[in-house]
C-alpha cells in the first residue's frame, strides 16, 4: 500500500482498527487493510502502539484484515510509524 498512511483510529462504540487511510468524510474514516485491535498487550495505550507497536505480540488479539472497512463515528485517528505498522501486521491472525 505504497503512498498511503497507516493509521490508528478510535471509535465511539466499534472499537479500534488499525489499516491503511483512504478517505474520511464528518466522523466516517475508511480504511483499507483494516485490522480490528480487540486486544492489545506491550503498549500502554493506542499512542504507544502507534508509535513502538507491540512489544508482546502473541498477547494481541487482532483478527485478519478487512479488504475496505467504514468505520462510522470515529473520534481519534492516530497516524502510526513504520515500525508500528510492521508490528501490528506481524501480530498472528486471532482466530476462535
Amino acid at each position: 500500500m505504497k503512498n498511503k498512511k497507516y493509521v490508528i483510529v478510535r471509535t465511539y462504540s466499534a472499537g479500534c482498527f488499525a489499516g491503511y487511510f483512504e478517505s474520511k468524510n464528518g466522523q466516517e474514516v475508511t480504511l483499507t487493510q483494516a485490522r480490528r485491535l480487540w486486544q492489545w498487550s506491550g503498549a500502554a495505550s493506542l499512542s504507544q502502539l502507534a508509535v513502538d507497536g507491540t512489544s508482546n505480540p502473541g498477547g494481541c488479539k487482532f483478527p485478519a484484515p478487512t479488504m475496505r472497512h467504514i468505520l462510522h463515528q470515529a473520534i481519534e485517528t492516530i497516524e502510526a510509524t513504520e515500525a508500528a505498522k510492521k508490528s501490528i501486521e506481524a501480530v498472528p491472525v486471532w482466530k476462535v
